[in-house]
């Protein structure tokens, strides 16, 4: 029986890639939805070759010409975030790809949860927001959350067959590429330019997720998102730099064998194996040979240069509103970043200062979340000047 898919963030470098895997999977997959925030052009190409049920244009301004353009088919057309969090509710959608960016992901994924719909999740800033949340809703509601991101799909693949037999977890082992500037010092590290920062050595992602990676931020919030994805303790997730992003990432079990997801850096295989889960489809995607790879290497991260990784660590340590905090000051200072307002070892500082004088809640609600986002940013971009 066919799935029939939503995706969140179409125009990005997920929700392309996952077109990509439904057009390959015709009889598999239906598209019910897409969504996009500026890219109303990509957004229209879309729509006009999959004709899905219905298209959301976050931007309003935009929505006359969505409309227009698709005036000749049978496509419902809708703007606004509010849209966008509302579309998942139609009946015919099994499964919902949440591949927006950031902290726009938050409340779309709770409605599909509470709608009881499969959740293939590609933001991590979900659960790095409102991890207790949304773990709990999912279990009230018998949802799955299956991850998208590289790293945790590996680790959801090797997990699959052991935990129903209560075979125990001893260490998550999440792999990172280090980034361009891996082997930078701090002197160096003052001086590199936007241009630079996006120039990622393995992965086509978007501009937010790339800095995240150069800055080691993006592992610092796949560390959190594995605590929530895989109820482990901050102590039982190791990071590990993997500069040839073969080895996506690995479990080590209590036994002290340890299984890794291999594979070449293609974002379109961790898309397929959550959309089809159980079943691995087949492809003619380029395979691994390990003849081409004939020394992978790993190393220690750097937490003195690149100490994003260690304010992660540290927040979500503390739980509560922390990791929120931290993202919203984080999408700030990378916004900042990418415009050139301030140099990239700053990034860290801005976020470090919202981590201290943003008022702790220990257990907050999602009204306190929304809050919390609203006072992080506020406060960030008030050190911008």
């Amino acid at each position: 029986m066919a799935k029939h898919i939503a995706i969140l963030g179409s125009t990005g470098s997920i929700g392309t890639q996952a077109l990509k895997v439904i057009d390959n999977h015709p009889d598999t997959f239906i598209l019910e939805v897409l969504t996009a925030n500026n890219n109303a052009e990509l957004l229209i190409q879309q729509a006009k070759k999959f004709v899905p049920n219905a298209v959301v244009i976050a931007n309003k301004e935009l929505y006359p010409q969505v409309k227009q353009a698709l005036a000749d088919y049978d496509i419902k057309v809708y703007a606004g975030e509010e849209s966008i969090e509302q579309i998942v509710e139609l009946d015919a959608i099994n499964i919902v790809l949440i591949s927006l960016v950031g902290y726009s992901g938050l409340l779309p994924t709770i409605n599909a949860i509470k709608h009881q719909k499969t959740i293939a999740l590609a933001n991590k800033e979900t659960l790095v927001v409102a991890g207790e949340l949304i773990t709990q809703l999912a279990i009230e509601n018998h949802v799955a959350i299956l991850p998208v991101d590289s790293e945790h799909s590996a680790i959801f693949q090797c997990l699959t067959g052991e935990m129903e037999y209560g075979n125990g977890i001893e260490k998550i082992i999440l792999t990172a590429s280090g980034g361009p500037f891996r082997q930078f010092d701090r002197k160096m590290l003052q001086k590199v330019t936007r241009q630079q920062a996006l120039k990622h050595p393995n992965w086509d992602m978007g501009a937010k997720v790339t800095i995240d990676s150069a800055s080691l931020m993006n592992k610092g919030l796949e560390v959190i998102e594995a605590k929530w994805l895989f109820d482990v303790d901050p102590k039982q997730i190791e990071v590990v730099v993997h500069p040839q992003s073969i080895v996506h990432s690995a479990v080590q079990f209590t036994d002290g064998s340890v299984k890794a997801q291999m594979g070449l850096p293609d974002m379109k295989l961790p898309i397929l194996y959550a959309f089809g889960y159980p079943h691995r489809l087949r492809t003619n995607f380029p395979r691994f040979n390990f003849f081409d790879y004939p020394a992978l290497t790993f190393e220690k991260p750097d937490l003195s240069n690149f100490r994003n990784l260690a304010l992660a660590y540290s927040a979500m340590g503390k739980g509560g509103n922390m990791p929120c905090v931290m993202n919203a000051a984080n999408e700030i200072a990378v916004a900042a970043f990418l415009q050139d307002k301030i140099g990239f070892l700053q990034m860290t500082d801005l976020i470090e200062k919202a981590m201290q004088e943003i008022s702790f809640i220990t257990k907050p609600s999602i009204a306190d979340y929304i809050e919390c986002n609203k006072d992080a940013r506020h406060f960030t971009e008030s050190l911008l000047g």
